[in-house]
């Protein structure tokens, strides 16, 4: 049983299309929760390994860095020498870097681990939304691109979630060890379920354009996770951040240059393309913001074990899954564009809404706007992912949907460091350490976690209460900042966003047809 779908065409008639997409929302949602389980873990893993400061740090963000670096690249790899192939490649690789981070006894080999799991990630991201043209006509792909929307933002929470009951029952190598059946389910799947295609004709790869592409975002997005602890004017930031400039320029000149570029500026050309892509990019900026400072929150300031902040974040997931079901109808009713701009809208009024949180307010008003937040993020993500694919030739959809996904996880990374040093400063300015010792004083001001640390050794009820008061109001503030930009962003979006069938691969009739050149 080589493979049961024999073509793209019949792909999209079989009933096992659909099966076939499950073994992508395994591949998704496994990539999803590794994002957010290890920092569930740092704590036990500090304590083990004797890491520092930075080495957790690491442990953390090697996988971010490595992954939003090589995603542009790995779309050019599967356009070239087939989706499918090149999927199943990731998700081996991410396969042995999970096995190493299990096997791991000290902090360097834990690091190297997250960057193998990285390049992994890398490859099995874009391609695994490269393929849904292949397998559902346009009518289904909204669905089927907010079902696999889902399984990736899903595993965001389910990080904390599974991290926290793994801890409790295991060792910390088990967070890496949960990877391993989910991938062999993924990879069993996608070798019986999913159809080969590719674009025979797409660009050579060009290893002086992909290493100037992974060291230029490599470069940004080390900046970017650095500066909120360092400063934004710390040389070392400054230094990544002006080499990322340079770096990215010569990309572009270089791509100018060649006959066939890697990296095709005519994608950015394509209006549909663009602004979907920037309109999805801007809401996981948003999105990131909610996620990083919710866990704190549920966890310094209401107290919930790592187990149970999961658990509380469940609405926001329930509130994506329900977008996720009804996009399609209501974008087929109402077009893109208008459910696009209104779903921003809505995750605009959710996160001003939990602006207003005050110490007081409880779990349950979270769990409101929290809700609210996940109808406005799917309502604004799905479809303008959807429109983005629908925009490009089916032969690039490889190319096309790892440019959008490495810009998304750009915006990603920009949204936690930003974001975090806006709350990192609104903290450390509210928080009052009067009265502390000098070293004690210094320790409070680095998190709300260290200040009810410090808080419980010196038995001082009031340091906890002013941390838990200058969290929530640093909170506020990244949420009220969020809100404005997703305001800013839907007004953007109904002023500039064409409508359905405007531009090149606009057309329904055409969006989803498969190339002819597309190999089984």
């Amino acid at each position: 049983m080589a493979t049961v779908m024999k073509s793209p065409a019949a792909a999209r008639q079989d009933p096992r299309r659909w099966w076939a997409l499950g073994a992508l929302v395994a591949s998704m949602l496994v990539l999803g929760f590794d994002m957010t389980i290890i920092n569930v873990a740092l704590p036990t893993m500090a304590d083990q390994l004797g890491a520092d400061t930075g080495e957790q740090q690491w442990m953390a963000d090697a996988y971010v860095v490595v992954f939003a670096a090589l995603m542009l690249p790995a779309g050019l790899l599967g356009d070239r020498f087939g989706r499918r192939r090149m999927l199943m490649t990731g998700l081996a690789v991410f396969l042995a870097g999970s096995l190493l981070g299990t096997l791991a006894h000290d902090v360097l080999p834990v690091v190297v681990a997250r960057a193998v799991m990285g390049v992994g990630g890398a490859l099995v991201m874009p391609l695994a939304l490269a393929v849904l043209p292949a397998l559902f006509a346009p009518g289904e792909r909204t669905k089927a691109v907010g079902i696999v929307s889902a399984a990736s933002a899903l595993g965001a929470p389910l990080g904390p979630l599974v991290g926290g009951w793994l801890l409790d029952h295991f060792w910390w190598g088990s967070i890496f060890l949960i990877n391993v059946p989910m991938v062999a389910i993924g990879l069993t799947a996608c070798a019986f379920l999913l159809p080969e295609t590719s674009d025979p004709a797409s660009p050579k790869v060009d290893v002086a354009s992909t290493a100037l592409t992974a060291a230029g975002l490599g470069s940004l997005i080390y900046a970017v996770i650095e500066a909120p602890g360092r400063g934004w004017g710390d040389p070392l930031v400054l230094g990544m951040l002006a080499g990322a400039l340079v770096l990215l320029a010569a990309l572009v000149l270089r791509e100018r240059r060649v006959p066939r570029p890697m990296l095709d500026m005519s994608l950015l050309r394509n209006r549909g393309f663009c602004l979907n892509t920037m309109a999805a990019t801007l809401v996981m900026f948003v999105l990131a913001g909610l996620l990083f400072v919710l866990p704190q929150y549920l966890q310094a300031v209401l107290g919930n074990d790592a187990f149970g902040t999961g658990i509380r974040m469940l609405p926001l997931m329930g509130g994506l899954l329900v977008a996720a079901k009804g996009a399609e109808p209501v974008v087929r009713r109402f077009g893109p564009r208008a459910v696009i701009s209104g779903g921003l809208v809505v995750l605009a009024f959710a996160a001003i809404l939990g602006s207003r949180t005050d110490v007081g307010s409880g779990y349950g008003f979270t769990a409101l706007w929290l809700s609210v937040a996940g109808l406005g993020f799917g309502f604004a993500v799905v479809p303008s992912m959807d429109s983005a694919l629908g925009a490009l030739p089916v032969e690039r959809a490889g190319s096309g949907s790892g440019l959008m996904m490495t810009v998304r996880q750009v915006g990603s990374a920009l949204g936690i460091a930003l974001l975090g040093s806006l709350l990192a400063f609104a903290y450390t300015r509210e928080l009052d350490t009067g009265g502390l010792p000098g070293p004690a004083g210094d320790a409070a001001g680095e998190s709300v976690v260290a200040a009810h640390a410090v808080a419980d050794r010196l038995g001082s009820a009031r340091l906890a209460e002013s941390a838990d008061a200058a969290y929530v109001h640093g909170m506020g503030l990244v949420l009220l900042v969020s809100g404005v930009a997703a305001l800013v962003t839907a007004l953007l979006v109904a002023a500039l966003l064409p409508k359905a069938g405007d531009g090149p691969g606009q057309d329904p009739d055409d969006m989803g047809r498969a190339p002819a050149d597309a190999r089984e």
